[in-house]
């Protein structure tokens, strides 16, 4: 079954993804396509649920996007039949799932189907499963169970690797390929803050503390708004920065927290955006708060590409990602996230500067889009040659 691979027949991989609207996973996936070689490899994108707005970019890249109309969580009989239906019909050579739902439902299909090249894909390290549905946590332990029959497990971290690991998961069949960053489309940019404060009718001298993240428990807002209460109370020219999908003035919780420590006035939720770019190159420092089960988080990439020195928690591979060109604290501690931030303020520019400059060197020499890709495209070239051998 599926295309014979030589020159004239590009290798056809079908991307069986939960959803596609704006998360780490989907992201990561919406990159790696607009760069792969379409001459040998073709591409279409499965969304359990419907097409999203990532979707939506995807298309826009002339590659078919396919929507299965299942509810989130829910997988259905008929959805699985609409799946079985692309498989055939797009003559699939190879499967790669995205996060553990779509592992689960692409290796089951995919087996119907006839198409024994199944990869999934780890995004993530040490989940808490309480904070989340429990047919989540019975699918990861059937995975588990299933592992040595996939083809490979792509995981985009070492934590992911090894916590998947102690989780009963197949650790012969993981191949490790971490994420990328787009350096052309992220980069320093000094008109970029005073654009911000521009739009936030602040003045020049405020100093700038960004966390984009989208709302869920494992990105921890909480966190960073009790280190900000913290460092508030110290720095009045400190203001704080988020963005994300459901971080926005219409999120009670978000809202709560702004008589506490005096943040009112003080912390400015943006919501989704489109310019992530533009508002990353605008941070004097950017951080991520998470809790845990982080795998390989995008923004901080994103923001070190910018040049833009970082505050993490050690959560995933925040820490390896880091290195030595920003500070990395213990996870739910925020007056150490509060110091650490203090840190990098006593530094003054011309020593972020420096830390911000080493950031983007990081990036650029270990984990540009460009090599990323090209390490996938190895990878799914070695699994067509398997076949066709």
């Amino acid at each position: 079954m599926g295309n014979e691979t030589n020159n004239s027949n590009p290798i056809t991989i079908a991307h069986l993804i939960t959803e596609l609207n704006v998360g780490g996973a989907e992201r990561m996936l919406e990159k790696l396509l607009a760069r792969m070689d379409r001459k040998r490899f073709r591409s279409i994108v499965i969304s359990m649920t419907d097409i999203g707005p990532i979707g939506e970019n995807i298309a826009d890249l002339m590659i078919p996007v396919f929507g299965l109309g299942m509810r989130r969580g829910r997988p259905n009989l008929a959805g699985m039949i609409r799946l079985f239906r692309i498989f055939r019909r797009e003559a699939v050579d190879i499967i790669q799932t995205w996060l553990y739902h779509a592992d689960l439902l692409g290796f089951v299909v995919g087996r119907i189907a006839g198409i024994r090249q199944t990869v999934w894909g780890i995004r993530c390290s040490d989940m808490e499963f309480r904070n989340y549905r429990p047919l989540t946590r019975l699918i990861v332990k059937v995975n588990a169970k299933l592992s040595p029959m996939v083809e490979a497990i792509v995981v985009n971290s070492e934590a992911g690797k090894i916590i998947h690991r102690r989780m009963g998961y197949q650790i012969k069949r993981m191949v490790l390929i971490s994420n990328g960053f787009d350096t052309a489309k992220f980069f320093p940019d000094e008109s970029a803050r005073e654009w911000m404060v521009n739009q936030l009718d602040l003045p020049n001298e405020v100093f700038l503390i960004g966390l984009v993240a989208r709302w869920d428990p494992m990105k921890d807002h909480g966190n960073f708004l009790r280190a900000a209460a913290f460092l508030a109370e110290k720095d009045k020219s400190v203001h704080f920065l988020m963005a994300g999908q459901g971080v926005d003035s219409g999120n009670k919780k978000i809202m709560s927290f702004m008589n506490y420590g005096n943040l009112n006035g003080r912390v400015h939720a943006l919501g989704f955006r489109n310019d992530m770019s533009r508002i990353m190159a605008a941070l004097d420092i950017a951080s991520s708060s998470s809790a845990y089960g982080e795998g390989f988080p995008n923004t901080i990439g994103e923001a070190m590409a910018c040049g833009v020195p970082c505050v993490v928690t050690d959560v995933g591979d925040s820490a390896k990602i880091v290195g030595d060109t920003g500070l990395v604290v213990a996870p739910k501690d925020p007056e150490a996230l509060s110091r650490a931030w203090k840190e990098l303020i006593d530094l003054g520019d011309e020593g972020r500067r420096r830390l911000g400059s080493a950031a983007r060197k990081r990036i650029t020499e270990h984990f540009e889009l460009s090599r990323i890709t090209c390490e996938y495209e190895a990878f799914y070239n070695s699994l067509a040659t398997k076949t066709s051998g």
